[in-house]
C-alpha cells in the first residue's frame, strides 16, 4: 500500500489509552528532569574543567552504558516482568540523581566524580530504554504504533524546549545540585504510574529462556535479520556524524558565543521547539513521501545547519538554527525508531532494540570521542564541518538501504506448525535437537529451489537454529533433506511459538517447488550419548 493511500492516524490518537496517557505525562516530567540534569551537568564540566576532552567525555560517559548494558538488559527484558524491573531502573536513577544532587549541594563534586556518577545514572537509563521501548507495542495497536512513537518523540522535545530554560534559572538562583535533586524527584511520578499497574505477564507452557541462550538467541536474531540491520546501518549513518552536535554544542556555547547558564537553555530550547514543530510535520510528511526520503532530506537538512553552526557566531542566528536542527533530528529518530520496532516480532522485541540503542548509542561515545579529540587539535569549527560533509554524504550514499520495506512486514505469530508424533518425550533441556525436513524436487528446478531454501534459512535461524544445511542424495537426485540443529529440546517447541507470518511466506515460496504427493517428511531427533533409548522420558 503506498502512502498516498495510507488512512492518516492521528498523532494524538494514542492518549486515548488511559495507561499510555498517564505513563506518557508521567515520562515527559522526567524528560524534563533529564533535559535539566544534561545542561546542569554539561554547564559543571564546563565550569569544573576547560578542557574539550572531559567536555567531550562527559557523552561519552552517557553513552557508554548503553554500549555495555543494552543486550544483556533486553535479554532480562524478554524473559522477565518488564513492569518489575522498569520499577527498579527508576528507583536505581532515582538514587543516582539524588546522591549526585546531595555531593554537589555539599561542593564535593570533581570532574571525575562528575563523570562516574553520571555514568552510574546512564546504566539506570541504559537498562531502562530497550525495556520502556518494548513496551510500547502492548500499550498500543500497530496502526497507532507510529503515533506512540511520535508523541514520545513530542515528550522528548517538549522536554528539551522547557528542561534547558527551566535548568537555566535553577542554576542561576539556587546552583547546580538544585537541578540534580529536581530530576531525582521527577522519577517519582513515574514509579507511581508503573506501581498501580497491574499488567498481566504472558504466560507460557515453556520453561523461560536462560540469560545467556536469550542473549545468544537476540544476537543470532540480529545477524540473519537483514531489514533489522538496515535501520542498523543507517541509524550509524546518522548518528555518527550527528553525534559532533551533540558533543560539541556545549562549549560552541560557553566559548564560541560567551553565553551563560540561561543563554545555552535558550539555545536547547530553540532546538527542542524545532522537535514540536517537528512532531506535527511529520505525520503529514509520512503521507506524502517515502520514509527513506524523508530520513535522507532530514539528514541533508542536519548536515547543512552543522555547516552553518561551524561559521556562525550569532545568537539568534544560532536560534533559528537550533530550531530546524530540531525538526530534522526528531525526523530522523522518530522515523528509525518505528521502523526498529516493527522490523522484529515480539518474543526478541527487546534484545533488537537493545542492540539497536547499542548501535545507536555506541555511535554516540565513538562519535563523541572522534569529535572531541578533533576539536581538541584543531577546532570547533573544523570538527563541526569534517562531521557536517560525512553526514551529507552518508544520506546520499545509504538510502539503497531502503526502510520502506520494514513497514511491509507482518510479523504477527503464524502458528502453522504442528508437532509430529513421537513415542519419546524430551526434558526441556535435552539436546542438541536435529529436525530433517525430506523434500521432492524436480532436478530441473535445483537451482531456484536452493535458491529459494537459502532465503529460508535466514529464517531458521532467526527462529532458533545453530545450525542449517540443505543435503542433496547422490543416488536420488530429486531427494532433497533441510537439516536444522537447534540448541534444547525447550529452544525447539519455542520456534513453533516464533515463526511468523511473513516467515510463513518465506517457507511457502520453497515449498512451492516440493512436487511429492504428501508434505515434505518431518524428523525429529535428540542428541543420544547417556540415553537410553528403550526408557520414554518421563520425570525431568
Amino acid at each position: 500500500m503506498s502512502a498516498s493511500t495510507t488512512t492518516p492516524i492521528s498523532t494524538w490518537s494514542p492518549l486515548r489509552q488511559s495507561l499510555f496517557r498517564a505513563l506518557w505525562m508521567a515520562s515527559a516530567v522526567s524528560t524534563i528532569g533529564t533535559w535539566m540534569h544534561d545542561v546542569g551537568a554539561a554547564w559543571l564540566m564546563t565550569s569544573l574543567s576547560p578542557s574539550p576532552f572531559l567536555v567531550a567525555l562527559m557523552q561519552a560517559a552517557s553513552s557508554l552504558p548503553f554500549f555495555l548494558l543494552a543486550l544483556p538488559a533486553g535479554a532480562i527484558a524478554d524473559v522477565i516482568d518488564r513492569r518489575r524491573m522498569l520499577l527498579f531502573t527508576q528507583g536505581w536513577m532515582l538514587l543516582a540523581a539524588g546522591l549526585l544532587g546531595g555531593l554537589t549541594v555539599a561542593g564535593m563534586v570533581t570532574p571525575w566524580m562528575l563523570l562516574i556518577l553520571t555514568f552510574a545514572l546512564s546504566v539506570g537509563s541504559a537498562v531502562n530504554m530497550p525495556v520502556w521501548q518494548a513496551l510500547i507495542p502492548e500499550l498500543v495497536v500497530k496502526e497507532e504504533l507510529p503515533s506512540a512513537v511520535t508523541l514520545n518523540g513530542i515528550a522528548i522535545n517538549l522536554s528539551r524546549s522547557i528542561g534547558p530554560a527551566v535548568a537555566g534559572i535553577v542554576i542561576a538562583a539556587a546552583g547546580t545540585g538544585m537541578v540534580f535533586l529536581l530530576n531525582a524527584a521527577s522519577f517519582v511520578g513515574v514509579i507511581l504510574v508503573l506501581y498501580r499497574w497491574e499488567r498481566v505477564p504472558q504466560k507460557s507452557a515453556l520453561p523461560a529462556e536462560r540469560f545467556i541462550g536469550a542473549i545468544q538467541a537476540g544476537i543470532r536474531y540480529a545477524r540473519f535479520a537483514p531489514l533489522l540491520q538496515t535501520v542498523f546501518i543507517r541509524t550509524v549513518a546518522y548518528i555518527l556524524f550527528g553525534s559532533a552536535l551533540f558533543a560539541l554544542l556545549p562549549l560552541l556555547g560557553r566559548k564560541e558565543l560567551g553565553l551563560d547558564a540561561l543563554g545555552y537553555g535558550l539555545i536547547l530550547g530553540f532546538w527542542g521547539i524545532g522537535g514540536l514543530a517537528g512532531a506535527f510535520i511529520l505525520p503529514k510528511a509520512r503521507q506524502k513521501t517515502s520514509i527513506d526520503r524523508l530520513v535522507a532530506g532530514a539528514s541533508v537538512l542536519m548536515g547543512a545547519m552543522m555547516l552553518i553552526l561551524a561559521s556562525v557566531r550569532n545568537f539568534y542566528l544560532v536560534c533559528g538554527v537550533m530550531f530546524l536542527v530540531g525538526i530534522a533530528s526528531l525526523t530522523v529518530m522518530v522515523s528509525l525508531s518505528v521502523s526498529a520496532q516493527t522490523a522484529v516480532p515480539s518474543w526478541v522485541r527487546a534484545r533488537a532494540l537493545a542492540i539497536h540503542m547499542l548501535v545507536f548509542q555506541g555511535c554516540i561515545a565513538l562519535g563523541s570521542l572522534l569529535w572531541g579529540a578533533i576539536a581538541q587539535r584543531t577546532d570547533i569549527s573544523t570538527a563541526l564541518t569534517a562531521a557536517a560533509v560525512g553526514l551529507i554524504v552518508c544520506a546520499i550514499i545509504v538510502p539503497r538501504y531502503r526502510l520502506q520495506c520494514v513497514e511491509k512486514l507482518d510479523l504477527s505469530a503464524s502458528l502453522h506448525w504442528h508437532q509430529p508424533a513421537r513415542t519419546i518425550e524430551p526434558c526441556p533441556q535435552d539436546g542438541p535437537v536435529l529436525i530433517t525436513l525430506e523434500y521432492r524436487i524436480d532436478p530441473a528446478n535445483g537451482e531456484e529451489f536452493t535458491k529459494a531454501m537459502q532465503v529460508l534459512s535466514k529464517s531458521r535461524r532467526r527462529d532458533g537454529a545453530i545450525q542449517w544445511g540443505l543435503f542433496q542424495d547422490l543416488s536420488e537426485p530429486s531427494r532433497f533433506v533441510e537439516t536444522i540443529v537447534v540448541e534444547s529440546w525447550a529452544e525447539h517447541n519455542r520456534q513453533f511459538e516464533r515463526v511468523t507470518k511473513a516467515d510463513r511466506v518465506i517457507e511457502e515460496r520453497a515449498r512451492a517447488f516440493h512436487i511429492g504427493n504428501e508434505p515434505p517428511k518431518v524428523s525429529q531427533m535428540i542428541y543420544a550419548e547417556g540415553r537410553d533409548s528403550r526408557i520414554p522420558r518421563q520425570n525431568c
